[in-house]
């Protein structure tokens, strides 16, 4: 059973798990590494498809920090968000929960309320001129430990965005305890956001475990180690908590061996809710189009499934009422 490309493309969409930085593409990379030509991010788009080939998840991390480490002006961070959003209008997404980490602006030297305005005033922009609608999850770099989680409390909460709508925690997982988090979740969720940790990519299901007792997640980041603990499936289906999995960022990282492998269908299977996502779409040389069909292929979907499991990413998302009714009024129109 296959599903067209061309059908794919077409089909209203929405993201509920890709990173803002992440996804520049080649040519806003390209733009970008011009304005700083000190970094050795190179400036050609051809030579970026070299630089985004990863070994393993740390040579991603390292990686991705040098596209971060180009993002040093406010206007730096509203053209990459401008531009993203372009990029993905293109896809037909309608919309899309961006993983934002201030922080690491921040720590650059982007003031949080410059960053926050500039996202901002690219996300009205877009939703008026491409017809997307983008909100925020602000995630705590891992890495930087807790003063990265105190500024990205600090920012959400005194200065929050209006298009924001959730808190996160990214980055490695390996030597980062989610408990030590539990502080910042907890007000977060006081504060009217919604707890999106990222859990069990690289890590076994003891990290999703922590995120679902310990930060109260609504969402698992990933969760590809789920099926590990015949305890944690069941207690993901009881709870209805999804999973945001993106398969092909899974195999470039080497968090799964390859699509023979993935657990995508395992989890489907058994009942656990699932939603199809990007995660760093250029640099893992896709885009959403690109992952349905992947997912498509590996469930043995037809078009009318492929329509369900968008419509899946829609019912669990963070979006208004109405965004979410216009939108599954589109989804069902276009495959009727």
């Amino acid at each position: 059973m296959t599903v067209s490309r061309e059908f794919l493309a077409a089909m209203p969409k929405a993201e509920l798990h890709v990173h803002h930085v992440g996804s520049a593409s080649p040519r806003i990379v390209a733009e970008l590494a011009a304005r700083h030509p000190e970094s050795p991010v190179p400036t050609d788009p051809a030579l970026l498809a070299e630089y985004f080939k990863f070994t393993d998840f740390a040579k991603f991390i390292e990686v991705y920090l040098t596209v971060v480490d180009l993002i040093k002006t406010p206007e730096d961070v509203r053209l990459l968000t401008y531009e993203v959003a372009r990029e993905m209008a293109a896809q037909n997404l309608r919309y899309a929960e961006l993983t934002c980490t201030p922080y690491t602006s921040v720590q650059r030297g982007i003031a949080a309320e410059a960053y926050c305005e500039a996202i901002e005033d690219a996300r009205v922009a877009a939703e008026k001129e491409f017809g997307i609608t983008l909100r925020w999850i602000f995630d705590i770099a891992g890495e930087a430990g807790l003063p990265a989680a105190e500024e990205t409390l600090r920012i959400a909460t005194k200065i929050r965005p209006e298009g924001l709508v959730g808190f996160g925690l990214g980055g490695p997982e390996v030597g980062v305890p989610r408990p030590q988090f539990q502080p910042h979740f907890e007000a977060a969720v006081a504060a009217g956001l919604h707890s999106v940790p990222h859990a069990g990519e690289t890590t076994g299901p003891e990290t999703i475990w922590d995120a679902v007792r310990v930060l109260k997640a609504e969402r698992i980041g990933h969760g590809t180690s789920t099926m590990q603990d015949p305890a944690l499936v069941d207690y993901l289906g009881e709870h209805g908590i999804p999973l945001e999995v993106s398969p092909t960022s899974n195999i470039a990282t080497r968090a799964v061996a390859s699509y023979d492998v993935h657990p995508l269908r395992a989890m489907v299977d058994a009942g656990l809710v699932v939603t199809i996502n990007s995660d760093d779409p250029p640099m893992f040389g896709t885009d959403l189009t690109n992952e349905y069909a992947v997912a498509a292929r590996l469930l043995d979907l037809d078009e009318t499934g492929v329509a369900e499991l968008a419509k899946t990413a829609v019912r669990v998302s963070f979006a208004e009422d109405s965004v979410k009714d216009e939108l599954l009024a589109e989804i069902d129109a276009y495959v009727s």
